[in-house]
C-alpha cells in the first residue's frame, strides 16, 4: 500500500494542477450565493489538469459538482450537525458544500472555495422537505471516503467507442462489484444520494401501452456533471457576472468597440485572437455589421475579396 501510494502521489498531484484564475469570472458568485438551496446541486467548470480530462471524456465544460448543505444552523438533524461540525468546527456560519474532489477525497467545505470559478445551480425539481434530508443525511455520511481514480478511468473506457478497444481494456463498470465502496467520485457520490429516494436524474424510460410509461434508474458509477445540466428533472439557475436584465436592451451591453489608443489590459492574447472578436463594429447608422460583412483593417479580410 506504501509503495502504491508513493507512485500515486505525484500523478495526483500533477492532475491537481490548475490553471490562473480568470481575470472576471462568468458568474455572479453573490446572487449564486443568495439563490442556494439544501440539495441543490453546484455545477463547476474546473480549472485542473484532471478536470480537463473530464471535459474532453463527457464533452462537457462541467468537470465538477458540488452539494448545497447551508448553514451548520441550517441543518434540522442533530446527529449530522455533530458530523458536519467535527470537520468544519462548531463554531462556522458559513455556507458548506459536500463534494468529491481529487487529493482530497470526500469532504464538506465552504462554499466561498468556488467564489472565482464559472458556478451552475442545478436545483432537483419537486424534492420534498423529507426527501432531501435523506440526501443530506447519505452525503453527509459518506465524508471521509477516498476519491477513486480508476473509476475515471473505466469511465473514460465506457465512453469511450468500444468496438475499437481490446475487450481486456474494456470498462468494468459495469462488472457485478465494479469499484471500491470505500472510494468514489463528485458526482457518484451526489447520483447515489438522490437515488436513495428514487429521485430520477436521467433515467432509461420505456413506453409499455398507451400513456404508461416505467422509468429505469441509471447506475450512479456512469453519472457525470454534465447529467444534472441534461436532466430534465432539475432546473437550471444561471447568475451571470454581467445581468442583462438590468439593461433596457442587450444591444447595450458594453461591448469593447474603440481600437484607438488601446490599454494593454484589453489587448487580445495570441491565444485569444480569431476565438474573440475585437469588437462588434457598427454602421455609419449605427447598426451591427457581422463578422463577414466587416471592412478588413488591413485589406485582406473577406470583404476586401
Amino acid at each position: 500500500m506504501g509503495l502504491r501510494n508513493a507512485l500515486v502521489a505525484p500523478i495526483v498531484k500533477w492532475l491537481g494542477h490548475c490553471k490562473a484564475i480568470r481575470s472576471l469570472p462568468l458568474s455572479d458568485f453573490h446572487r449564486i450565493r443568495d439563490e442556494l438551496r439544501l440539495c441543490d446541486v453546484i455545477l463547476v467548470e474546473g480549472r485542473s489538469r484532471a478536470s480537463e480530462v473530464i471535459k474532453l471524456i463527457t464533452q462537457s465544460p462541467w468537470s465538477h459538482a458540488a452539494l448545497y448543505v447551508g448553514r451548520i444552523s441550517d441543518i434540522e438533524q442533530p446527529e449530522l450537525r455533530r458530523l458536519i461540525a467535527k470537520h468544519v468546527g462548531p463554531d462556522c456560519d458559513e455556507q458548506l458544500i459536500i463534494e468529491s474532489e481529487l487529493g482530497l477525497g470526500t469532504v464538506v467545505r465552504p462554499l466561498s472555495v468556488y467564489r472565482e470559478e464559472h458556478l451552475r445551480i442545478c436545483r432537483p425539481t419537486g424534492l420534498n422537505r423529507h426527501d432531501a434530508r435523506q440526501v443530506l443525511a447519505y452525503s453527509v455520511r459518506r465524508i471521509g471516503t477516498l476519491y477513486d481514480i480508476r473509476q475515471i478511468l473505466d469511465l473514460a473506457r465506457f465512453l469511450f467507442p468500444w468496438t475499437i478497444l481490446p475487450r481486456r481494456w474494456r470498462s468494468t463498470l459495469f462488472y457485478h462489484g465494479a469499484g471500491m465502496p470505500t472510494r468514489t467520485i463528485c458526482s457518484t457520490m451526489i447520483a447515489e444520494a438522490f437515488d436513495a429516494v428514487a429521485f430520477p436524474i436521467v433515467p432509461l424510460v420505456k413506453r409499455i401501452e398507451g400513456n404508461t410509461v416505467k422509468l429505469f434508474r441509471r447506475n450512479p458509477l456512469l453519472c457525470t456533471p454534465k447529467d444534472f445540466d441534461y436532466s430534465p428533472f432539475f432546473e437550471i439557475i444561471k447568475y451571470p457576472f454581467l445581468d442583462l436584465t438590468t439593461h433596457s436592451s442587450f444591444c447595450l451591453v458594453p461591448w469593447h468597440s474603440d481600437l484607438s489608443n488601446e490599454p494593454e489590459a484589453l489587448s487580445l492574447s495570441k491565444s485569444q485572437l480569431g476565438v474573440y472578436l475585437p469588437d462588434p463594429e457598427s454602421g455609419s447608422e449605427g447598426q451591427f455589421v457581422p463578422f463577414y460583412g466587416r471592412s478588413s483593417h488591413n485589406g485582406s479580410g473577406p470583404a476586401a475579396r
